[in-house]
């Protein structure tokens, strides 16, 4: 089985059409994300993640058609810019969708907020659909990777819920090929216990820093994680919303790769 890759880098889609904030040129969206992933795969990422950051309020699971519509061009886009792998998240929890766009475009893996299991969002409450997620993924797209995120972030387990037992569920049960484990919100790193009981409960699964990530602590979460996924702090003054800082991109991937090779 080929490698996941250590190092991914997100690009954040300015806000799609339909979206409450879309600024009315689909082209200037994509000029963006293009510009974003080749900023990425310049500093050395490994692979680009693609969501659609910017179309908060989210649907909670199935989003209009013309978001897939949408994000489909802009992977393609990227797709072609770059040659690195990419992956999907179809924001709030639309995994089925994130499964047609990366059959559509090549992409290698989607991220799935909520795979198994439920949590309380600002959505609402959000269910898992891991059997029919997993059945469309054998039929449609059997090639691609699916990260899972443990108690993902912007959300509440409902009470009663284990940390290891949602992992251990997430990977054996619902059939997660990667496991993420994230801070309380976008740019927050989760703690480095939580991520070694993660860890210790799914040995043999592969595990991601969804969130948090810099510089000054990508050395910490590798001695514990396979990889980390990284947004917030590569942009320029490290504000989600802003283009992707080379010069903070290629800091960050020095600091990682020398974490790797320690």
């Amino acid at each position: 089985m080929q490698a996941l890759p250590a190092l991914i880098g997100m690009v954040h889609l300015l806000p799609l059409p339909g979206a409450a904030r879309y600024a009315g040129d689909l082209e200037a969206v994509l000029a963006a994300a293009v510009a974003d992933a080749e900023r990425l795969e310049s500093a050395g990422f490994d692979a680009i993640g693609i969501e659609n950051f910017g179309d908060a309020p989210f649907f909670a699971e199935d989003v209009p058609k013309a978001t897939i519509a949408a994000m489909t061009r802009a992977i393609s886009a990227v797709a072609d810019a770059v040659s690195v792998p990419i992956g999907v998240n179809v924001l709030r929890n639309d995994a089925c969708g994130a499964l047609a766009i990366a059959a559509a475009t090549g992409a290698s893996f989607i991220r799935v907020n909520v795979l198994s299991g439920s949590m309380w969002t600002d959505q609402g409450l959000i269910v898992g659909k891991a059997a029919e997620v997993l059945r469309m993924r054998a039929t449609l797209a059997p090639d691609v990777k699916i990260f899972a995120d443990v108690f993902v972030k912007h959300a509440t387990p409902p009470a009663g819920t284990r940390l290891e037992q949602a992992a251990e569920e997430l990977a054996h049960r619902s059939l997660a090929d990667a496991l993420i484990v994230s801070g309380t919100a976008t740019g927050r790193p989760p703690t480095l216990s939580t991520l070694q009981d993660v860890g210790d409960a799914v040995p043999t699964t592969p595990l991601y820093v969804g969130s948090g990530a810099s510089a000054l602590n990508v050395a910490q979460f590798l001695a514990v994680a396979d990889g980390v996924i990284v947004g917030t702090t590569l942009k320029r003054d490290a504000t989600t919303t802003n283009p992707v800082d080379e010069e903070r991109a290629r800091t960050f991937v020095a600091a990682a790769r020398k974490a790797l090779t320690a």
